[in-house]
């Protein structure tokens, strides 16, 4: 298996599922494989299930009988687990960041240090790409877009630029985009604002937010009592849901209360603080800089 991405916070992800040799387990972002084969290594006579709409996955595959691999979005969980006669499993692992095989591909479009098309499809197959997304929503649109998804200050006038830049010429390339965009970036802060305005797009086109609210909100119904449901993230925006959704069951936060004022929490958080990589990893995975690890497991009386 080649070295298709390095995966992040390894031992501490696979110690947050704390496996069990005849378990059932879910890797929903399979990527190069590095989590899922540790999984492998682990179980006896239990099975992994694995997820990743890129078909760049498929060439990462280990010949294992005990793995099902799935090539579709991580939001069709619930429904390909009954497809292949599973009702509940005992963990769930996901890693949310972009591959670092992705972002090594110029013609994928995911980093703004190579020139190439303006894809950014995690799925390849999928009819939206950035290209459509910066020559076709009008400046209201891309504002919130880079507002909501990027945290960008200045969203409306990055917005009413690209507006005015497409109306010369249609913007398919990476180069063509940052010379677009180039007198909204602020000189101090260049790198951090292009990898805003690149996550926003990324987000937007993958429609990321939405797939990761209907995953993580089937995770309660499938994960077994005591099943565990462990979540590296890497921005704000998807760190906040995974958090509120391990605290309380929901995508908002809010508890639930019955009529005797008993909570209704689904989840036991593991981690009361987040794990992050130490100085070693992300000197030797940049990437790892920004990681968060979250661990629940499913409560043993449902959270009822």
């Amino acid at each position: 298996m080649s070295e298709y991405h390095i995966p992040v916070l390894l031992e501490e992800s696979i110690n947050g599922l704390n496996l069990q040799p005849d378990g059932i387990y879910v890797d929903v972002t399979y990527g190069g494989g590095g989590h899922s084969l540790r999984i492998l290594q682990r179980l006896q006579g239990g099975k992994l299930v694995a997820f990743d709409q890129d078909e760049d996955a498929l060439q990462n595959l280990v010949d294992d009988e005990r793995l099902i691999f799935v090539n579709h979005n991580f939001k069709f969980l619930k429904n390909f687990l009954r497809y292949h006669g599973i009702s509940k499993v005992d963990g769930i692992l996901a890693d949310l960041g972009v591959s670092s095989h992705d972002f090594d591909q110029p013609d994928r479009g995911f980093s703004f240090r190579f020139d190439g098309q303006l894809d950014m499809r995690m799925n390849q197959s999928a009819a939206k790409d950035a290209i459509t997304v910066i020559n076709e929503y009008d400046a209201v649109k891309l504002g919130v877009m880079f507002r909501e998804y990027g945290e960008i200050q200045n969203w409306r006038n990055l917005a009413q630029t690209i507006e005015q830049a497409r109306g010369t010429q249609k913007i398919v390339t990476v180069t063509q985009f940052l010379d677009a965009i180039s007198r909204c970036v602020p000189a101090k802060i260049e790198k951090k604002y292009l990898a805003q305005v690149f996550q926003a797009l990324r987000i937007e086109v993958n429609n990321e937010m939405d797939a990761l609210k209907a995953f993580l909100e089937s995770t309660i119904e499938l994960l077994n009592p005591g099943g565990r449901l462990v979540v590296i993230s890497y921005h704000s925006l998807e760190d906040r849901m995974v958090k509120n959704f391990m605290r309380s069951g929901r995508i908002d936060g809010k508890t639930e209360q019955d009529f005797f004022g008993h909570y209704h929490l689904p989840l036991e958080v593991i981690t009361r603080k987040v794990i992050v990589p130490d100085e070693e990893e992300t000197f030797r995975n940049p990437r790892a800089r920004s990681a968060k690890l979250r661990i629940a497991e499913r409560n043993a009386n449902g959270g009822e």
